[in-house]
């Protein structure tokens, strides 16, 4: 009997194992049914399934930025829910598949999904105005009227200090009082508002406020500082914006340069990396793509690309020996454009195509 028994609990406790195994889940407990970089269009709503591949999953959730947005209780099989685009914004998203096990474990699936603009950008392109000269030394990394005056911000390619913001004389190019930094330092974008200028620097991380009246005595009032690269800064009146090379653009506090909110620059098509030299203009961020001969008009308030400025003549006409075209500005109505290295910077309007 004792005999029997042993063999009774021996076979048993290895049984059930192998049975636990037959209805475990080796591999994936639950899987999404779509390919990676799914796209989905910001007005529409699409129907998301995903696949339970195991018997013992007692709860599959859905998230995305932290929180759960579907969730089944005993799945089984293919279970699906609507995804709306307009919940979620332009731009990439992180969508997890959770499936929580009945022994308390969890497994993940992890997806990548972007929701597109539902706009197709009208196009325009650039037809030159007039010509007024550039200094062909100037790297041209920002560019901006204020109170009619002119100011641009460079770069230092070289890195022999020469990263300079100056007011400038349209009719002669000249500048006529700047400020500059040391070789440590790559200046990036520009803009001033309420009097303050704003200066950033490529990968230093480091923001340089100067006033604007009296630029030539190169005192900095105060520096902030951020974790990402700057490249391009305009202004809407009341918030710093500012692109880092990414198609993300940044809102921040002009007073602390805390960040106020993002958005994601799409079209109907995808993201614009890149995004490079801002310019705000008559309620859309105007910005530069770099090493494109094109600009882009964006909706502040949703990242979607409304228009899409070819600039390819005025590049065969100003680049010369010079870099990429980089450089818009705006003053009582009229819109200016240059290059890095440019000997010219052009009076332009945007005809639509």
């Amino acid at each position: 009997i004792i005999i029997g028994l042993i063999v009774l609990v021996g076979g048993t406790l290895l049984i059930v194992p192998l049975l636990n195994k037959d209805a475990g889940c080796e591999g994936d407990a639950a899987t999404f049914t779509f390919i990676d970089n799914l796209a989905c269009p910001i007005n529409q709503v699409i129907d998301v399934k995903a696949e339970v591949k195991c018997d013992q999953v007692t709860l599959l959730e859905v998230i995305c930025n932290d929180e759960v947005i579907e969730s089944w209780k005993n799945p089984k099989g293919v279970v699906s829910f609507k995804l709306d685009g307009n919940k979620h914004g332009l731009g990439a998203k992180s969508f997890n598949l959770r499936a929580t096990l009945s022994d308390g474990t969890s497994m993940v699936d992890r997806r990548m999904l972007r929701v597109l603009s539902d706009i197709k950008p009208e196009n325009y392109k650039a037809v030159v105005k007039s010509t007024f000269p550039h200094n062909s030394t100037s790297f041209t990394q920002g560019l901006e009227f204020y109170k009619g005056k002119l100011y641009e911000g460079t770069g230092d390619p070289g890195q022999q200090g020469s990263t300079v913001v100056a007011e400038v004389e349209l009719s002669s190019g000249k500048h006529l009082q700047s400020v500059g930094l040391d070789a440590t330092y790559f200046g990036e974008g520009i803009t001033i508002l309420n009097d303050e200028l704003f200066q950033l620097t490529w990968q230093n991380g480091k923001c340089f406020v100067y006033d604007v009246n009296s630029l030539g005595e190169s005192v900095i009032k105060r520096e902030f500082t951020y974790k990402t690269e700057g490249w391009g800064l305009c202004n809407d009146g009341k918030s710093i914006i500012m692109s880092d090379g990414s198609e993300r653009l940044t809102f921040r506090n002009p007073k602390t340069f805390e960040i106020e909110r993002t958005i994601n620059v799409y079209d109907n098509l995808g993201p614009m990396p890149r995004l490079n030299e801002l310019e705000f203009i008559d309620g859309l961020i105007y910005a530069n793509v770099w090493t494109a001969n094109f600009v882009v008009a964006i909706d502040p308030k949703t990242g979607k690309i409304m228009k899409k400025i070819d600039a390819t003549e005025l590049v065969k006409l100003g680049r010369g020996n010079g870099e990429v075209l980089n450089g818009i500005a705006f003053n009582n109505g009229n819109i200016y454009m240059t290059g890095k290295n440019w000997n010219a910077l052009y009076e332009v309007q945007f005809a639509k195509k």
